[in-house]
């Protein structure tokens, strides 16, 4: 098997199963975690898990000295005797932590763009951090020494070229669901419960889905909000519940099983995502496939690549970002309307297994990986 480095800078928040599972199905290569430090999350193999700091102030000296150099002496020699095909850097500030690496082992680097890497602007971003400032200063470098762009939808391929990005560099690529582990079990009872799974942050709208479980509850108030995820934003949007709402949980986060048992029972899955004023947007959250996958009708906005993925009226509903009024009464009408309910759920979960099975979508994968091989 041919070994490719996956660069992630922080390896693997919880929600990056997207990153690892793919590589994990791989059948012609072999995917080594590389990035700048470890991070509580996704368990990896330990024997191909590497990263610059070890820990301690020694280790966060090497961190940056990496960043800013790209010299870590002891690991670039692990990696070199791996003798790797190509790095795969995940979102485009890892992209240019990687690129003095690839080019050094004169080796392709894909950078694959997931939402914000994409869209935030740079007036905004700039100085946030020591990696958006790396990433604007060397964007020039890395579009032009780069193999091979990746976006999750069309909507980031189109922000790409927006920015300058060589069009022929780039590839859509959806990175998909496992269809076959998330797949509804019918014995389980449907519950009225409006289902939310994300990072309580500004981009994904959910102060929105709170106002619309308002009306909903006026009509139906049996319905419950369930909120699994945390983030910045959870104390307010838990006074703003606590105000508005009459049956509602926060849950915080859960592992990947307890989230499938609630989109087992859930009725609705809500995805209210939003354009923060800073550009910060999604790419194609993975909860929409893996909701859809499941037989878990979807709600949701016009949203970045949210539409590829949920079709209105077919296999779900899109309203307008902000929206809170229309999202309600989506919401309302799939709870009413039980014909169409089961449309939108066989049309989900069809929709997925022909266009977005992980499967399918790894293979192609390494087909992008063999042809940036090929002499």
């Amino acid at each position: 098997m041919k070994n490719v480095i996956i660069f992630s800078s922080l390896l693997l928040p919880s929600s990056q199963t997207f990153i690892r599972d793919p590589v994990e199905q791989f059948q012609e290569f072999k995917g080594y975690y590389v990035g700048s430090r470890r991070v509580e999350g996704l368990e990896l193999p330990e024997e191909r898990t590497w990263v610059v700091n070890q820990g301690g102030l020694g280790g966060k000296l090497q961190e940056q000295l990496f960043k800013l150099t790209g010299f870590a002496p002891q690991l670039y020699s692990q990696i070199r005797a791996l003798d790797p095909v190509l790095i795969h850097a995940q979102f485009g500030l890892s992209g240019t932590l990687a690129l003095p690496w690839a080019k050094s082992l004169k080796i392709p680097l894909i950078v694959h763009y997931r939402g914000a890497d994409a869209t935030i602007r740079a007036d905004c971003a700039r100085y946030t951090s020591l990696n958006h400032w790396l990433y604007f200063q060397r964007l020039p470098q890395l579009q032009r020494d780069s193999h091979l762009f990746l976006t999750v939808c069309q909507f980031l391929h189109q922000k790409l070229l927006e920015q300058g990005f060589p069009p022929e560099k780039i590839i859509t690529h959806y990175h998909g669901v496992d269809i076959e582990k998330f797949s509804p079990n019918p014995q389980i009872p449907r519950r009225p419960i409006v289902l939310f799974v994300g990072r309580l942050t500004e981009k994904k709208g959910v102060k929105f889905l709170i106002l619309a479980m308002s009306d909903v509850q006026r009509q139906l108030p049996d319905v419950e909000l369930v909120m699994i995820g945390d983030g910045p934003l959870r104390t307010d949007l838990e006074t703003l519940a606590q105000q508005c709402l009459k049956r509602y949980q926060f849950l915080g986060v859960q592992p990947p099983s307890v989230v499938k048992a609630w989109m087992n029972q859930a009725h609705v899955l809500a995805a209210p995502s939003i354009t923060s004023p800073e550009g910060d947007s999604e790419g194609l959250p993975n909860v929409i496939l893996e909701a859809q996958a499941m037989g878990l009708p979807v709600v949701s906005t016009y949203h970045a690549g949210i539409p590829e993925a949920v079709l209105h009226e077919k296999t779900g509903f899109l309203t307008a970002e902000q929206d809170s009024q229309e999202l309600g009464g989506y919401i309302l009408e799939l709870f009413k309307n039980p014909d169409l309910w089961q449309q939108f759920s066989q049309g989900g979960r069809e929709q997925m297994v022909r266009h977005f099975n992980r499967a399918q979508q790894t293979r192609r994968l390494e087909e992008i990986y063999e042809n940036l091989n090929r002499p």
